[in-house]
């Protein structure tokens, strides 16, 4: 199975591609989609659009996993994150109709095995899990795998949506 894993944002989307045989977990690549600050947030939330469909066009995953959002002080960074995040989902329901959606201490018991994980506790398991030499960069994509990795690890049928 082909699991695409998103670490929404505005600026920058982690993005994560794994495949999932018998409990096996290999990467398949990773990496960024960023847009520039001085575009207009309609045009920045076009190119997240754009950049998603064609690598769902490229991996062809079964499933896609995002993390939810978190987020405790800074109102107007939640809400363009969240309209971005909006587009991600719209987006993968569209063209995979396979989505499933993790919170952040979700994605850390999954791969580390505890809740209270830090960021470069997760990083590191990501790194071994999947049988890297170094970490991934930058920290949106390791994120991203880290999504990836908790849907191929977890009970799949809790926080799903299908299109039929």
């Amino acid at each position: 199975m082909i699991i695409l894993g998103i670490d929404p944002g505005i600026a920058i989307v982690g993005y994560g591609v794994i495949e999932v045989d018998r409990g096996n977990f290999k990467m398949i690549d990773y990496g960024t989609i960023t847009t520039p600050k001085e575009e207009s947030k309609p045009a920045r939330l076009c190119m997240i659009e754009r950049a998603l469909i064609k690598l769902i066009e490229q991996y062809k995953p079964d499933e896609i996993s995002i993390e939810e959002l978190f987020f405790s002080t800074n109102t107007k960074t939640a809400m363009i994150v969240a309209e971005a995040r909006g587009v991600l989902l719209l987006t993968a329901s569209k063209y995979c109709g396979s989505l499933f959606e993790y919170t952040p201490n979700q994605i850390k018991q999954a791969v580390t095995g505890s809740g209270r994980a830090d960021k470069l506790q997760v990083q590191q398991m990501v790194k071994t899990i999947l049988r890297l030499k170094n970490i991934p960069r930058p920290d949106d994509a390791a994120d991203a795998l880290a999504v990836a990795i908790t849907h191929g690890q977890t009970n799949r049928m809790s926080g799903q949506f299908r299109i039929k």
